[in-house]
């Protein structure tokens, strides 16, 4: 289950939400999306690997996850249950004690982010909640008292909106001169507050858009999707799809077409890929 926060918690955060259960496969791959993840992990440890140059590492609290630049590897218990909030790229920046470019493909526990106390105690509020609708109220609670002042967050907001609203076709130096700031500035601000510069949070909502697009059960015309979605050509949309996924098109497609044939109607049917 899932809920909006109430504001102002509902212009940094898309929802707030509730999992349990078995997972669909024991690793499943989660491509590069423009958004940050916080999970408080309320069962087995899980593992996270990513990006192929750094070991698995083991989570037993939870995690928080900045907007990433590559696909990541999740490794689910047998069950698994936690809450979780998915924030807007900007949205994570005032509960961190770090700025979040410290965090870029480098998850940390929760433990790391808001200390032992704090994290041990709302695990045990949370495990004795009464249902997961009181789990996800209590969570909202603790944002909101964490929720600090930020400097540069109206101007990442509003500029990342922007980038959001083109799917990622804006002109980076064109929404520069409209803040009334340099390209340098705004890039230092990106960098601080989600990890990433304007040019990449761009270049992750085109390929989020894109990939969108595709219906894995009708044939596929990549030449025509990547021309529509403003690639170069389709070589360049193929490199962009590796560094996205770790995966060519082809190979993508026919992996969320097993996902889709062998758990229809899931609930995680429209992003992460299961990991063979």
């Amino acid at each position: 289950m899932s809920r909006v926060p109430r504001p102002p918690l509902d212009r940094l955060i898309d929802d707030l939400y509730y999992l349990e259960g078995a997972p669909p496969y024991a690793r499943l791959t989660l491509p590069v999306s423009p958004a940050a993840l916080l999970i408080v992990n309320l069962g087995a440890p899980f593992r996270i690997r990513a990006g192929t140059d750094i070991e698995t590492a083991e989570y037993a609290d939870g995690c928080v996850v900045t907007t990433p630049t590559r696909a990541w590897e999740f490794g689910y218990p047998l069950r698994t249950r936690s809450v979780g909030v998915h924030f807007k790229p900007w949205g994570l920046a005032p509960f961190l004690p770090m700025p979040a470019a410290e965090l870029c493909d480098r998850p940390v526990t929760v433990e790391q982010a808001w200390g032992r106390p704090a994290i041990a105690e709302l695990r045990d509020r949370l495990a004795m909640a009464n249902g997961p609708h009181e789990m996800l109220t209590l969570l909202e609670e603790e944002l909101m008292r964490r929720l600090c002042e930020t400097a540069g967050l109206g101007l990442v907001r509003h500029t990342s909106s922007v980038i959001a609203a083109t799917s990622g076709a804006a002109a980076i130096g064109d929404l520069s001169v409209a803040a009334g700031v340099s390209s340098t500035h705004l890039a230092q601000r990106f960098k601080k507050l989600i990890g990433v510069t304007p040019k990449r949070l761009a270049r992750t909502y085109r390929f989020t858009a894109t990939v969108f697009a595709i219906d894995p059960a009708r044939p596929i015309d990549w030449g025509d999707l990547a021309g529509r979605a403003g690639y170069f050509d389709q070589a360049h949309f193929g490199h962009e799809f590796r560094a996205f996924t770790g995966l060519t098109p082809t190979r993508y497609v026919e992996i969320r077409r097993r996902f889709l044939r062998e758990h229809p109607g899931h609930v995680l049917d429209s992003w992460p890929l299961p990991t063979d």
